[in-house]
């Protein structure tokens, strides 16, 4: 079997990388995974701490849980770690579908079936703190 990127005598040099380049989307993808991590470790402490201090108030019970949250800036704090956990969970993953998966058509399912798993998970997570702050 021949391979795209395979050397023949008989191809231009430049049918050798016609198809292996940038398609520019890469600095992106980077610059976000990179914000998402760097966004991550700040929110991540906060979330550690809170769940600590949440587990040494008596077991943290649904009215403690319940009334740390409708503290605005805990549940504001809380909205932005889960958008951005899922966000960064989101391009690590398309970064490995779009590596090792080689067939066009299971990326293509596979990396569809990701956007609605990780936005079906972000709704749910901030559903479920916004409910818990407001009602």
């Amino acid at each position: 079997m021949k391979l795209k990127w395979n050397y023949s005598d008989l191809n231009h040099p430049m049918a050798r990388a016609k198809g292996l380049g940038s398609a520019h989307g890469g600095l992106h993808h980077w610059n976000a995974q990179r914000l998402t991590a760097i966004t991550n470790i700040p929110l991540f402490l906060w979330a550690l701490w809170s769940g600590m201090t949440l587990a040494a108030a008596n077991g943290a019970d649904y009215e403690t849980v319940q009334a740390f949250f409708a503290q605005p800036c805990n549940a504001i704090l809380m909205i932005l770690f889960l958008i951005s956990v899922f966000y960064h969970m989101k391009l690590g993953l398309q970064v490995v579908i779009e590596d090792y998966i080689h067939g066009n058509g299971l990326k293509i399912i596979c990396l569809i079936a990701l956007n609605a798993l990780s936005v079906a998970l972000a709704v749910l997570s901030i559903f479920s703190v916004a409910k818990m702050a407001f009602f």
